[in-house]
């Protein structure tokens, strides 16, 4: 049976009218912008020290380009680090005049323009437009092809991937913001498919213009990925660059390009979630360029002298992905219990990143029941207030604020990088909060949280180290047990959802077993060795307590086991004898 949709109209029509459009048209002028502003940055801030940068820099990009080389890298960029090195060795090092600064200054230039030119890509309208109608056809006919179960179906059928995708929330104050302001999106990470789906759905289904998206460097490396990906708004990100040049360009663009009206799109998290759960702390680089672009916005509309009424406000709207199951699943677990465990694991490879594993995963994916869900958050203004279709910002007592007063001293609006760094944290936490309010419980978040914990709960004595390295084929839990905790959880988060805590799936509304039943089903489906399936006897059994624990922390930040009256009784977890 298929699925009704609704479909919204264009909130911008001419292509040429969407301001990632107008940005790529003057990208010379802008690159201009990006070195003038990152420049005088960095030489305000090392005025004594730009040497010592700029030595910094070039000894981790050399360390780069030996230990850690991709496809992607420009053909040059030995010889390119060589030479800046042998010129600020020959010219500045060691000496203590203006001659030296104006030479530091001029290798400043030329580092911070080779980082600009790497970064901002380009949007072409004829390569969007063909982007659009190839990958639409090309998922619709894959969904038809795996729900017919065969490659005929591929031709004759009239389904399309959004049957698949569940957007809630409140579009239609998002899609009225485009008319008032700047839209920043900020979604949680799961899985490399992320930017793919949230793509998709906002152009096909939520009517909106393209935004400015950040892309690893990495997925470059693929020819054809790294074609349509310079053409289609996307800025390049490499995440091995950690020095201050490079990260204070990144920033700088990502300002001048929001004040410039260009929506954009950001996972503030940095990377996926390792451990599976709904991100907490959040990363202040990206974020810290939203609410400086606020100001730079307000202080310029406040020296043309327009009115509150007419305000140059910027939008932040969280979304929060909801997957049944990941497809990078089991390498993203490993990689988290390595990282804050210090264990020897066996190092896996990323599926994610594997075109292979991407067409399986999709066709996996289309030919079972399950969907993806997409929660958009209440949109906010960059102090975390909620505004309205209008783009109004309201505090908690509903009375209406002008978002200028925040950027005010003594009746002026200044620049203040310390008030700014206290906004952005609070903009984080603000939006780390939203993330669990919006966030969807599916059955198979709550079926493994509930196993879980009885699984811990079974064995107190033992650290999560401990319970992960449990023999998992001596454990069987019993369906009665798993439905009653189950059942005890189900009534915590009805309350919840009541108090505006949090968002349930139309399955969590079945009963306790059908959403045992479900939940089990959905994480049986796609990984080899099962978090979650049924013996013949139909009883529950997992292959893999590792996989089981990332599911499992979707719900960990919420201490819904404390809903459950922990009877060993009832709910003991029967260890399989030999």
């Amino acid at each position: 049976m298929e699925k009704e949709v609704k479909i919204y109209p264009r909130v911008i029509e001419r292509i040429e009218d969407w301001p990632i459009y107008r940005l790529s048209k003057d990208r010379a002028e802008f690159l201009r912008e990006i070195d003038e502003h990152t420049f005088q940055r960095l030489t305000a801030k090392h005025k004594k020290d730009l040497s010592d940068v700029l030595v910094k820099t070039i000894y981790q990009e050399r360390i780069r380009i030996k230990e850690d080389p991709w496809k992607v890298d420009p053909p040059n960029d030995r010889s390119f680090w060589n030479r800046i090195s042998k010129r600020l060795i020959k010219k500045s090092l060691d000496r203590d005049d203006a001659e030296a600064r104006a030479v530091s200054e001029e290798i400043l230039q030329k580092i911070i323009h080779r980082y600009s030119e790497e970064i901002v890509g380009t949007f072409q309208i004829k390569t969007f437009r063909f982007a659009q109608r190839f990958l639409t056809a090309f998922f619709n006919r894959i969904f038809n092809a795996a729900v017919g179960r065969s490659i005929r179906a591929m031709f004759r059928g009239k389904r399309n991937l959004f049957e698949r995708l569940n957007i809630v929330g409140d579009v239609e104050t998002v899609r009225s913001l485009f008319q008032h302001g700047t839209v920043v999106v900020v979604p949680t990470h799961n899985s490399n498919l992320d930017s793919i789906l949230v793509g998709y759905a906002m152009d096909q289904i939520m009517g909106l213009p393209s935004f400015s998206y950040g892309a690893g460097l990495n997925l470059y490396n693929f020819g054809p990925a790294a074609y349509y990906m310079n053409r289609l708004g996307a800025y390049r990100v490499d995440r091995r660059k950690k020095n201050s040049i490079y990260l204070e360009t990144l920033k700088t663009m990502s300002r001048l390009s929001i004040q410039r009206g260009v929506n954009s799109l950001f996972f503030p998290g940095g990377t996926r979630s390792r451990d599976g759960a709904i991100e907490t702390d959040l990363k202040m680089g990206l974020l810290g360029t939203v609410v400086e672009a606020q100001r730079a916005a307000v202080s310029r509309s406040s020296t043309l002298n327009l009115q509150p009424s007419t305000p140059a406000k910027i939008f932040v709207v969280p979304l929060v992905i909801c997957y049944n199951f990941v497809l990078e699943a089991p390498f993203l677990i490993e990689q988290h219990l390595r990282n804050t465990g210090k264990e020897n694991y066996i190092r896996l490879k990323d599926e994610g990143t594997s075109i292979r594993s991407w067409f399986w995963f999709i066709w996996r994916f289309f030919s079972t029941s399950s969907d993806i869900t997409l929660s958009v958050g209440k949109p906010m203004d960059v102090m975390g207030n909620f505004v309205d279709a209008e783009g109004k910002s309201f505090d908690r007592y509903g009375n209406e604020l002008d978002i200028r007063e925040y950027f005010r001293s003594r009746g002026e609006i200044t620049e203040d990088r310390q008030r700014e760094e206290e906004y952005t944290k609070l903009l984080a936490e603000r939006i780390a909060e939203r993330y669990h309010v919006e966030n969807v419980v599916l059955s198979s978040h709550l079926v493994a949280h509930a196993v879980f914990e009885m699984l811990s709960h079974q064995n107190p004595k033992l650290d999560l180290f401990g319970i992960l390295r449990l023999p998992h084929d001596e454990y069987l839990f019993p369906f009665r047990a798993v439905e009653e905790v189950v059942e005890q959880m189900q009534e915590t988060l009805f309350e919840w959802e009541r108090k505006g805590k949090i968002k349930l799936a139309p399955e969590l509304r079945l009963s306790p077993a059908e959403i045992v039943r479900d939940g089990v089903k959905n994480l049986g489906i796609y990984h080899t060795e099962k978090p979650l399936q049924f013996t013949k006897e139909g009883e529950i059994v997992s292959s893999d307590f590792r996989v089981l624990y990332f599911y499992h922390n979707r719900l960990s930040n919420y201490g819904l086991d404390k809903a459950v009256y922990w009877k060993a009784e009832e709910i003991e977890v029967l260890k399989v004898e030999d």
